[in-house]
C-alpha cells in the first residue's frame, strides 16, 4: 500500500484555508507556509497549486476567511443584544473584540496589509469580505446623529475605537486603566451618543 499523501480532496480549497487558519492560531501569521498547510491538510505539497499558485495568493484566500468570520462575530454580538441603536453599536464593538480576543495572528495577518499576488479573482473576494464587514459598521453607525464629520466621520470614529481598543489589548495594555474583558471595556469607553 502507498503512503503517499493524497493529491485531491473533498473540498480542497476550503481545507487548506481551514488549515491556514488552524496554523496562524497555533504560530502566528510566520507559522503560514504551503508545505505547512498542505501537510496540516493531508494531501501532498505540490496539491495546493492547484488552487494558490504561490503563498500570496493564499494569505489573500485566508484573509478573505477573516473578514467573514470578523463579520459573523460582530453580527453574532449584535443579534445578542436588544435592537436600540446604542446597542447595535456595542454589539458591533463587542464582536470586534471578541474575534481579536480569538483569533490574535488572523486579526494581526488581516490588517497587516498582507495583499495576494495579483490575482483579481482573490482580490475581489477579498474585497468582499471586507466591505461586509465594514457594512455591519456602517449599518449600526446609521442612527448615530451626524457631527461636522458627517456619517463618515461617526463610522470612522467607532471603527478607530473598536479597532485600537483590540490592537491595544492584544499588545497588553488597557486593562490596567479599565479594567474587565476587551467586550467590556469598549462598551465602558464608548461615550454618550446622539441617535436621532
Amino acid at each position: 500500500m502507498s503512503s503517499k499523501k493524497p493529491h485531491h480532496h473533498g473540498n480542497l480549497r476550503a481545507a487548506l484555508i481551514d488549515a491556514g487558519v488552524a496554523l496562524i492560531a497555533e504560530g502566528g501569521p510566520e507559522a503560514l507556509s504551503i508545505r505547512g498547510v498542505a501537510a496540516r491538510a493531508g494531501v501532498s505539497h505540490a496539491a495546493p497549486a492547484h488552487h494558490f499558485p504561490s503563498l500570496a495568493h493564499l494569505r489573500g484566500a485566508i484573509v478573505a476567511e477573516g473578514f467573514r468570520r470578523f463579520t459573523q462575530a460582530m453580527e453574532e454580538e449584535i443579534a445578542a443584544g436588544s435592537d436600540a441603536p446604542r446597542d447595535r453599536v456595542v454589539g458591533a464593538g463587542r464582536g470586534y473584540q471578541r474575534f481579536a480576543r480569538e483569533n490574535p495572528g488572523l486579526f494581526h495577518l488581516m490588517w497587516g496589509g498582507n495583499k495576494c499576488a495579483d490575482d483579481p479573482e482573490i482580490d475581489a473576494e477579498l474585497r468582499e469580505a471586507a466591505g461586509a464587514s465594514f457594512e455591519v459598521l456602517r449599518q449600526v453607525c446609521a442612527p448615530i446623529t451626524p457631527g461636522g464629520a458627517g456619517a463618515e466621520g461617526n463610522e470612522l470614529f467607532v471603527w478607530a475605537l473598536a479597532h485600537g481598543l483590540a490592537s491595544l489589548t492584544l499588545a497588553g495594555f488597557g486593562q490596567e486603566l479599565v479594567p474587565g474583558s476587551a467586550e467590556d471595556r469598549f462598551e465602558a469607553v464608548l461615550p454618550p451618543l446622539k441617535f436621532g
